[in-house]
């Protein structure tokens, strides 16, 4: 069966999406079957700190850190970032009662999709940049002139990568506002 775009690509984003989205709706009705929904006030706690820990993969890569497979750091990126992510939901609930914490969920979504959507772009475009050279050496291009027959592609394909031109200040906007949240609610918490 070919694959297509909506098929190998859209799809999968759009579930990643809706899974995260479920999954914490799910969470929530059990913590309110379950009649522990002060569970939820709490759950910022262990998402914030997995979001952050998700960080030694984008430290690894920039070398700040020598230890860890970039590849084994990438998968555990995204799976404590989404974990993360999930217990934050879950934390926010359905409770309007705060603009800037919603604000800093708000965020947090955008910085998710454009993860995603990195993550996506970048597997497509790698995969249409490596068929397109097997294609041309399979009609016997090689070395310079097949260089030159990919060069839109490999530009295309550096710019796709560039990605993170977007996703840089989505996750700094998501950090200032979780940090604000923060802050504001000790600031405001009732010590008594």
């Amino acid at each position: 069966m070919r694959f297509t775009l909506l098929t190998r690509d859209i799809v999968p984003f759009c579930l990643a999406l809706l899974a995260l989205v479920a999954a914490a709706l799910l969470v929530d009705a059990a913590l309110h079957v379950l009649d522990a929904v002060w569970v939820g006030r709490y759950l910022g706690i262990p998402g914030v700190l997995l979001i952050m820990g998700s960080f030694g993969y984008s430290l690894r890569k920039r070398k700040i850190i020598a230890t860890g497979n970039p590849t084994t750091l990438l998968r555990l990126h995204e799976r404590m970032a989404w974990t993360g992510c999930l217990l934050v939901l879950v934390h926010a609930g359905i409770h309007f009662n705060g603009i800037l914490g919603w604000l800093a969920v708000w965020a947090l979504l955008l910085n998710v999709g454009s993860g995603l959507a990195g993550k996506f772009l970048l597997q497509r475009s790698s995969r249409r940049l490596a068929a397109t050279s097997a294609y041309m050496r399979q009609q016997g291009l090689s070395g310079r002139a097949l260089e030159e027959h990919i060069y839109w592609d490999s530009l295309t394909f550096d710019v796709v990568k560039q990605w993170r031109a977007v996703h840089y200040p989505i996750t700094l906007a998501f950090s200032v506002l979780a940090m604000a949240h923060i802050v504001s609610v000790f600031v405001f918490w009732s010590w008594k």
